[in-house]
Formats: C-alpha cells, structure tokens, sequence
C-alpha cells in the first residue's frame, strides 16, 4: 500500500452509468484519487480485488485504498462483495464505502453486520452529490489514518 504522496487507486463497484460518470468526474475533479478503476458488477469487483478471471495477469488489490460499492449490483450484490472483502486477509483492510440508494434501515444493518467502514446514500441533487464526493474522497483517501500508513511510521 502507498506511502504518503504516492498515487491512490479507488475501485467504483457501480452498474449505474450515470452515477459512475458522476462519482469518477467529481473524484477527478477534486483531485482526490490519481486513479478510478470501474466496474459494473460484483463479480467484476471481486475479480479485480483477488486477481482472478479478467484481471489475473494484475496486482490490482495491492493498488486498492478504497472501495466504493454499491448494494444493488448485478452477478454478486454488494453484501456478498463485501463480505468477501472482509473475510480476505489480504483484503480486509481495505475501506469499503457503501455508496448506495438506499436508505433502508435493513441495508444500513446488513452492511454495518459485514463490516462496512461507511454507509453513505447517494443525493439526488448534483451539487450535494459533488459535495459528497470531495468529502468522501478527502475523508477516506487524505484524513483517515490508513492501517498500511501506520505500519510505516
């Protein structure tokens, strides 16, 4: 995992275009995350995070210093994704951002019961999703002390 100032890599688990393009444009925007890595469902995701199928030639779960995922995915849904992130412990401690929908008090219990580190619905509104975006991104990726920081210290 990076140091401090070396390049941090997001990995958006979204089947929604739309919501994608938006969190991508305002991640870049804000300059919060060098790279954005997208994928549109929860296999993609789990993939990607363990270097099996598509994505087996890469190292791209030593890259990931978050993941933003939402519950409502095709293939495998977003709990199962996380669920298998946490019981990784290659994995496990890297954040996982619900970023969802949803506001249903059984989605928040469920993903708090699989160890999500945030829980966080997505605003209608574009500037109040902007705004969420800069704010995630510099909570999770500047501010938050990550564990493969402390272990350099």
């Amino acid at each position: 995992m990076p140091g401090k100032g070396e390049p941090l890599d997001v990995l958006l688990v979204e089947d929604n275009d739309a919501h994608a393009e938006l969190v991508m444009r305002n991640l870049e925007h804000h300059r919060v995350a060098n790279v954005v890595h997208h994928v549109t469902d929860g296999e993609a995701a789990l993939d990607y995070l363990f270097g099996r199928g598509a994505y087996i030639d890469q190292q791209s779960h030593q890259q990931v210093n978050l993941v933003l995922l939402d519950l409502r995915l095709p293939k495998y849904d977003g709990l199962e994704v996380l669920r298998q992130i946490k019981q990784s412990e290659e994995l496990k401690r890297i954040p996982v951002v619900i970023l969802t929908t949803s506001r249903a008090e059984r989605d928040v219990a469920n993903a708090y019961e699989h160890n999500a580190n945030s829980y966080v619905t997505k605003p209608l509104d574009y500037e109040k999703f902007s705004e969420l975006m800069d704010e995630i991104g510099y909570y999770w990726l500047a501010w938050n002390q990550s564990p493969w920081l402390a272990k350099k210290s």
